[in-house]
């Protein structure tokens, strides 16, 4: 496990002491929230450091909610293992006093956080857990999740790309609960609207070689060859696929959960024509820019521009931190009540509420990749194909089966 590192950020020579009555339910005088992700792995460029930095940007742009409240961010490693995951966790609630935990891609360290933080003082902020079970079966009174889940990455994408004709397809698909999460829902979408999926394929987490893969789904003959898997497993599928000539064979070639660092990761000329879903665009509208720019000039980053994750670490700890000025208290049994009563527009995720089960509803894209040829600058990468709406977006709070949801 690597070294936690401690980021203390310096808001105003003001902040050092602690000030305003309204923060005596805020331990330690201190908030602390703590990024758990992949640093080192398949997911280090969609989460990785740029999440840290996307924390530090929220807590520095909260400046102290005018209450001279101090924020400190931290970090670790899960290296995609639960187990991992569950000790830093534990580590951070009962010795470091980190008052909330955000981003966490992996659904299995996801679902594990989610189990040790419920009822306790510490609020998930799961910006980048995509297992739809967090406002399901295993929903939290602490958990708000934010940016995508499976129901929809499943569910909306299926439907886009059945409206433009893809009632065939066969999956490519990660051998663990996000990938399985995303074939089972996109499933159920395509049967119960007369489409067909004739066959899919099951591979491990951090495959390098699709071949056999590719070919059986080439050999399917299915409009739609759906990649549900993320991060070097979809890049190493898509650049696989350009050379086997897949989509210019007449196959549709559709990544369920994908960010623009993977499109940078792989290029345009492997990722031209590919379709995929995502909340966030960094060249949306004037919002979506300055916040972009702002973060490819943080350190580190080069130039990089954020992916939808990192949007959505920034957006969700801000609204967190925006709450505990509002209640003056960092306690879960506080500050997410406080945050399912915002409404209104995000810079980043536009028109978004929060609803009872935890999930936060906005606005999705479909995306198409463009030619090398159309890309005018850096990062403009992708053609808006359509729009789906929030109540859309999402699967419908009564079919989700959450405790919370009276």
């Amino acid at each position: 496990m690597k070294q936690i590192r401690t980021c203390a950020l310096a808001l105003a020579a003001s902040l050092g002491v602690f000030a305003g009555a309204s923060a005596d339910e805020i331990s330690d005088n201190v908030v602390r929230v703590g990024v758990l992700n992949d640093i080192s792995g398949i997911f280090q460029d969609t989460n990785g450091m740029g999440s840290v930095e996307a924390a530090r940007m929220a807590a520095e742009d909260f400046n102290g909610g005018g209450k001279g409240i101090k924020v400190e961010i931290v970090y670790a490693d899960h290296q995609n293992k639960a187990d991992v995951g569950s000790a830093i966790t534990r580590k951070w609630l009962d010795v470091d006093k980190v008052d909330a935990v955000v981003d966490v891609p992996n659904s299995a360290v996801g679902l594990t956080v989610n189990e040790l933080l419920r009822n306790s003082r510490m609020t998930f902020l799961a910006s980048s857990t995509a297992s739809s079970d967090l406002t399901g079966k295993a929903c939290s009174p602490n958990t708000i999740q934010w940016v995508n889940d499976a129901w929809a990455t499943g569910n909306t994408t299926a439907a886009a790309m059945m409206g433009r004709g893809g009632k065939d397809w066969y999956f490519i698909t990660v051998n663990y609960a996000l990938g399985q999460g995303i074939e089972a829902e996109a499933t159920n979408y395509i049967e119960k609207h007369g489409g067909k999926v004739l066959g899919s394929a099951k591979h491990p987490l951090g495959t390098t070689d699709f071949a056999s893969f590719l070919l059986q789904a080439q050999g399917s003959k299915a409009k739609v060859i759906g990649l549900a898997n993320a991060g070097g497993d979809t890049i190493n599928a898509v650049k696989q696929a350009s050379e086997f000539g897949i989509q210019q064979g007449g196959q549709s070639l559709v990544a369920f959960l994908l960010f623009i660092n993977d499109i940078h990761g792989m290029g345009l000329k492997a990722a031209q024509g590919l379709q995929l879903l995502e909340a966030f665009y960094w060249d949306m509208d004037d919002d979506t820019r300055a916040f972009a720019k702002r973060f490819a000039a943080r350190p580190g980053m080069n130039g990089k521009m954020p992916s939808g994750n990192q949007a959505g670490v920034y957006a969700s700890t801000l609204a967190y931190l925006n709450a505990v000025a509002a209640t003056g208290s960092d306690d879960a049994k506080d500050v997410v009540p406080q945050m399912k009563t915002v409404k209104g527009k995000d810079k980043l995720f536009g028109d978004t509420m929060i609803r009872a089960d935890g999930r936060v509803v906005h606005p999705m894209y479909l995306f198409e990749v463009k030619k090398p040829e159309e890309s005018k600058y850096p990062y403009d990468y992708y053609r808006l194909v359509s729009t789906i709406p929030a109540e859309q977006a999402f699967r419908p709070i009564a079919e989700g089966g959450c405790a919370l949801v009276k």
